[in-house]
């Protein structure tokens, strides 16, 4: 009798359903590709904090940075100097500061700060 139960807990585990094994495939997948965003997730923070920390010392900016408002470039632009931001028509930009004049100082998607003039943004 101890030998027939072994089996018959062991054989439905082996003899499973085709349907069975291709769920299991793929919920075993989409577990991995959580992985893989979390791992480019953590590269990307990352890669922000440097930006963040080369913007504080490029810009001596002590403040908190708070999101002021959102913008879109209306055109693209070089940068011309190394504290301007290089714009591309229709990127969405963060506000994070009003300066004197007629810039504002900006963060893009990839995390780079800098500054933009007013005329190259579209508010909503």
């Amino acid at each position: 009798r101890e030998k027939d139960d072994k089996y018959k807990t062991w054989m439905p585990k082996f003899l499973m359903a085709k349907e069975d094994k291709d769920q299991r495939k793929s919920s075993d997948d989409a577990e991995r590709n959580i992985f893989k965003v979390k791992k480019s997730n953590a590269e990307k923070s990352k890669k922000m904090e440097k930006e963040e920390k080369i913007f504080r010392e490029t810009f001596m900016y002590d403040k908190e940075i708070n999101v002021i408002n959102t913008a879109t470039a209306e055109c693209s632009v070089p940068s011309k100097r190394r504290v301007d931001l290089p714009l591309t028509a229709g990127e969405q930009l963060d506000v994070i500061d009003v300066t004197e004049g007629n810039a504002v100082i900006c963060r893009n998607s990839e995390g780079r700060y800098g500054y933009v003039l007013v005329e190259h943004l579209n508010f909503r």
